[in-house]
């Protein structure tokens, strides 16, 4: 299942101070912003967006399991970002059991490929499978 998504866009410039919230040259609240006001209308509901040493962790309201998508720009120009998913792959194992997390991912996969490919400021949308 593709969960992880590359796009481009000089919208989510850096705030002032950003990196040192995370990491020197990355950043990406702005996108983090962007995706939790976008994402409402598919009536994806987050919690408070978490500053990570690799960028920005958006926790989505979910029962029986921890759902999120995360997202930060990433070594290379200053317009390339990355978004993905967690869990990044349909089935959850935890303790003794599988979680099939397939209904969930593909809904916000869907709605986050929406959000991004319906704003003409973002470009080169490429969704990838995460390597395991």
């Amino acid at each position: 299942m593709k969960t992880q998504v590359t796009i481009r866009s000089k919208n989510f410039p850096p705030y002032d101070g950003e990196e040192e919230q995370i990491n020197p040259g990355l950043w990406g609240k702005r996108l983090a912003e962007y995706l939790v006001e976008h994402l409402k209308p598919y009536r994806i509901e987050t919690d408070e967006i978490v500053a990570e040493d690799w960028g920005w962790y958006i926790p989505i309201k979910n029962e029986g399991f921890r759902l999120a998508t995360c997202c930060g720009h990433q070594m290379g120009d200053d317009d390339e970002f990355l978004c993905l998913t967690d869990p990044s792959t349909p089935v959850i194992r935890k303790l003794f059991k599988n979680i099939d997390a397939t209904d969930e991912l593909t809904r916000v996969v869907a709605a986050m490929d929406s959000v991004l490919s319906s704003d003409s400021a973002i470009s080169d949308i490429e969704w990838t499978e995460v390597e395991k």
